[in-house]
C-alpha cells in the first residue's frame, strides 16, 4: 500500500501550515478562550475563504472539493500540530458527515454553509447517565401535531457555545439502549439566546475547549427538523462517528510530533552537571521510547484512514485499534514530556502542557480504550 500523498495532498498540507504558522498564535488563541469569544472568528474565516479545508472533504453537490479520508488526516495533523481549538472536527466530520448521511433540504442548506464558514455544528449525543455509549438514549421526542417536542438533558456537549445549529439525538421509540428507535433532529441554535425550552450551562474544559450541558423541557421543533427517516438515525451516527475517530488521532499525532520535537530540544539545551541532559543515556532511551509510541500511532491512524471507505465491520475494527493505540501513545508521550521538562512542563507560559490536556482529553473523547477493546473484541468474534 501507498502511503505516500499526492502532490496535491502536500500543496494543502504546506498551505495550512503556513497559514498556521503565520496566523495562529498559542497564547492569542488561549487568551480568546479563556477572556474572550472562545475562539477566533477571523481564523475560522481563513480557514473557509483562503485555505478552503471546510469544504475539502466534503462533495462537490455541497459546494465542497470532493476530497476524501486522506485529505481530513492532512487537515486534522496540521490542526493538531497547532493545536487549533476551533470546532473543526465537531463542524466539518460530526456535523457535516450527519448531515451528509441523513440528506433533505435542510440538511443540504447547512452543508453548504458550513463550507462557506457560515454554519458551526455541535452534536447533542452524550447524555448524564450513559457514559460513551452514544446508543443509550433517554432524551425523547414526540410528535405533537405537525411538529416534535423534545425533553431530557445532555452533557458535554463540545462547541455548543460556538454553534449556529445543534443536531441532536433523542428517541422516538424502543428501549433505552436500543440502536433501533434513535432519530436526529436539526435547530438553528444561538447560546447567548437560547430558544424557549433549552436551558444551556456552558464552560470551558480541560483542554481549552468550549462546552456546554443542555436541558431540553416541551422544546418544540418543527416537522422537518428530523434529519432522514425516523429511528433510523444510528445508520448514520456509527460510520460519522468512526470517521470523527480517525480526525481526532490524526490530530492526536500532530500533536505528539510537536510535542517530542519540543522535548528532544529542550533536552538539548537544558544543561544538568555541566552537559546537555540529552547526552545522558537513560534520558535518550525515553525520548527513543516516545518517538517508538508515536510510529505505532502514526501507522494506526493510517490504518484507519484506509479503512473508512471499506466495510462496515473493518472501518469499525480500525477505528477501534486505532483509539486504543492513541490514547496508549498519548498518555506516554504527554506524561513523558512533562516529567522531561520539569516543573516548568505543566505552566500557562510553555506550550507543553496545553498539549498535555489536549493529549489528554483525547485519551477518552468517542469513547475510551476500554470501551474500544470491548468493541474490537465483539466485532472481531463477529468476523
Amino acid at each position: 500500500m501507498d502511503f505516500s500523498l499526492t502532490k496535491e495532498q502536500e500543496l494543502l498540507r504546506e498551505a495550512l501550515a503556513g497559514f498556521l504558522s503565520a496566523r495562529y498564535d498559542l497564547e492569542r488563541s488561549r487568551s480568546a478562550v479563556k477572556t474572550g469569544a472562545g475562539w477566533q472568528p477571523a481564523v475560522w474565516r481563513g480557514f473557509a475563504d483562503e485555505l478552503g479545508i471546510l469544504g475539502a472533504t466534503l462533495p462537490e453537490d455541497a459546494d465542497g472539493m470532493g476530497g476524501g479520508p486522506v485529505e481530513l488526516m492532512v487537515i486534522a495533523e496540521e490542526l493538531g500540530r497547532a493545536l487549533v481549538v476551533e470546532p473543526y472536527v465537531d463542524t466539518v466530520v460530526l456535523g457535516a458527515g450527519l448531515l451528509r448521511r441523513t440528506g433533505g433540504k435542510q440538511a443540504d442548506a447547512v452543508l453548504r454553509q458550513i463550507v462557506s464558514g457560515e454554519a458551526r455544528t455541535a452534536f447533542a449525543a452524550l447524555e448524564p447517565a450513559s457514559g460513551q455509549t452514544l446508543h443509550d438514549v433517554s432524551v425523547t421526542a414526540r410528535r405533537d401535531g405537525d411538529g416534535w417536542v423534545l425533553d431530557g438533558s445532555k452533557v458535554v456537549v463540545t462547541s455548543a457555545p460556538l454553534s449556529t445549529h445543534l443536531i441532536i439525538v433523542a428517541r422516538t421509540a424502543g428501549a433505552r439502549r436500543d440502536q433501533a428507535g434513535i432519530s436526529l433532529f436539526l435547530t438553528e441554535f444561538d447560546p447567548a439566546d437560547p430558544p424557549a425550552g433549552v436551558e444551556v450551562h456552558s464552560y470551558r474544559t480541560i483542554d481549552d475547549r468550549l462546552a456546554a450541558d443542555l436541558t431540553f423541557a416541551e422544546f418544540r421543533l418543527p416537522a422537518d427538523a428530523l434529519l432522514g427517516a425516523e429511528g433510523a438515525a444510528w445508520a448514520a451516527i456509527e460510520p460519522t462517528l468512526d470517521e470523527a475517530i480517525a480526525a481526532i488521532c490524526a490530530e492526536a499525532v500532530g500533536c505528539m510530533s510537536k510535542v517530542l520535537d519540543d522535548t528532544v530540544e529542550y533536552a538539548k539545551q537544558r544543561q544538568q552537571f555541566g552537559v546537555p541532559i540529552s547526552s545522558f543515556q537513560a534520558l535518550q532511551h525515553r525520548m527513543v521510547d516516545m518517538y517508538m509510541e508515536l510510529e505505532q500511532a502514526i501507522a494506526a491512524t493510517y490504518l484507519v484512514i484506509y479503512a473508512l471507505d471499506g466495510s462496515a465491520q473493518a472501518r469499525a475494527r480500525a477505528a477501534s485499534a486505532a483509539k486504543v493505540t492513541i490514547a496508549r501513545a498519548a498518555r506516554f508521550i504527554g506524561q513523558n514530556a512533562v516529567q522531561l521538562h520539569g516543573a516548568m512542563g505543566m505552566t500557562e507560559e510553555l506550550a507543553i502542557g496545553h498539549y498535555f490536556k489536549r493529549l489528554t482529553a483525547i485519551e477518552s473523547e468517542f469513547g475510551t480504550s476500554d470501551a474500544h477493546l470491548a468493541r474490537y473484541a465483539k466485532l472481531t468474534q463477529s468476523a
